[in-house]
């Protein structure tokens, strides 16, 4: 067998396992689907009692203060999805089904990345939901910005949820370790990315350190395009922003996997 022909045959087989591996990552989902229900309820309080705030102190309508607000909830949803799915893979590694899995036949960068493109699926139903929630209270929808939004929120998610993962592998069965790490940066990622709150009267500081926050990018090209806005110099930002993160994402996730035993 030629060099080439070898190649293409892993290339192959790498694309079969991640198919074998997604698909067996959406079983549960599938099976259970109040679980994507339930972790809305988070998304919803600050729907619900968070955006009239801003509808109050603002003095702005409705459907601006909402088309300016719910493209961040969308980003918080994979923030706090995708950043805490590793605790599933922690969880198999405890119980020990991770450790039968690495023994399965499987090109072993596809247990990383199978497990990645499965958070795209509760991302786009979660997203639509808020969405579909918000329209009648005045949020518009743009057609295309909505497809275009919600690409580049799986694009976040699939890198985020490949750094969740490493960050499993790294931690392997000391969850306090896991959670220590993932609760001190998803805040101030949170704040710092202008999601809940805008910046525009935020110390300098915080202005500098938002302005190399890459979901500070993701939220504004969010808004763009849910604003139908395309063409927005921020679009571009937010979706290099998630393709770096993803390429990142898979980069040290995949590595991490391969190291695991």
């Amino acid at each position: 067998m030629t060099a080439s022909a070898s190649q293409t045959a892993v290339r192959g087989n790498a694309a079969r396992d991640t198919w074998h591996v997604l698909t067996r990552e959406l079983k549960p989902v599938v099976r259970d689907p109040f679980t994507l229900i339930f972790s809305l309820v988070q998304p919803l309080v600050f729907l619900g009692l968070f955006a009239p705030l801003l509808i109050g102190s603002s003095g702005a309508p409705a459907s601006e203060t909402l088309q300016w607000f719910v493209p961040g909830v969308l980003v918080m949803i994979v923030l706090f999805g995708t950043g805490a799915t590793g605790s599933n893979l922690q969880y198999e590694m405890m119980t020990g089904s991770h450790e039968r899995t690495l023994v399965a036949p499987l090109v072993r960068s596809s247990l990383l990345v199978g497990r990645a493109l499965k958070e795209i699926v509760p991302i786009l139903v979660q997203s639509l939901l808020i969405v579909l929630i918000a329209w009648p209270f005045g949020f518009s929808i743009h057609p295309a910005g909505l497809v275009l939004g919600l690409a580049l929120l799986a694009v976040f998610g699939v890198g985020l949820g490949s750094l969740s993962y490493a960050l499993a592998l790294a931690t392997k069965d000391r969850e306090w370790l896991f959670w220590g790490v993932q609760q001190t940066l998803i805040f101030p990622l949170l704040i710092l990315s202008g999601m809940l709150l805008p910046l525009d009267a935020a110390p300098s500081w915080m202005r500098v350190v938002a302005a190399v926050n890459p979901i500070n990018w993701v939220v504004q090209g969010e808004r763009a395009l849910f604003a139908g806005d395309l063409g927005a110099s921020a679009v571009a930002w937010g979706w290099v922003s998630a393709l770096v993160l993803a390429a990142v994402g898979l980069l040290v996730g995949i590595r991490a996997m391969r190291r695991s035993h």
